[in-house]
């Protein structure tokens, strides 16, 4: 006993013409209709080609103004990253470094390197929004002192 052709058809495949149930094509098709139904298979293909190309044409288009966008606005990392940060602003653990704070005395030296210090803040880790002297050598130097 041989399956029915209604049976055969796969609903999720949207190249299986007995599928019937996306009509949204069927307007445009009429436009290339008299080369797509074409008796001559060397029209059909030259068609095919040609939407082909202009199908590759808009996503070239799609691809440029999505590359646009990303160099404008940056990517999703990039994006959170900066709301991140304005968070923390917001919540004074980055705020810079105010006149108040900072000590009356003379940097001291570096106990590592000799080079005078300079007042930082602590940006991560435990001691977070928290300033302490570090080495103005920094990254060759990485002495610090506690305030």
């Amino acid at each position: 006993m041989s399956p029915n052709k209604a049976d055969q058809s796969d609903q999720s495949d949207r190249s299986d013409r007995s599928d019937r149930s996306d009509r949204s094509d069927e307007s445009n098709f009429g436009l290339y209709e008299k080369w797509l139904a074409n008796p001559d298979s060397s029209v059909e293909a030259n068609a095919i080609i040609c939407l082909i190309h202009q199908a590759n044409y808009l996503l070239d288009r799609l691809i440029s103004s999505l590359e646009r966008e990303f160099i404008a606005n940056g990517g999703y990392s990039e994006q959170l990253a900066t709301r991140r940060y304005m968070e923390r602003s917001k919540q004074n653990i980055t705020a810079p470094l105010n006149s108040t704070a900072q000590p009356t005395q003379p940097p001291p030296n570096c106990p590592l390197c000799g080079a005078q210090m300079e007042l930082k803040l602590a940006r991560i880790g435990k001691h977070s929004g928290t300033q302490f002297w570090g080495c103005a050598a920094y990254p060759r130097c990485k002495g610090r002192r506690a305030l």
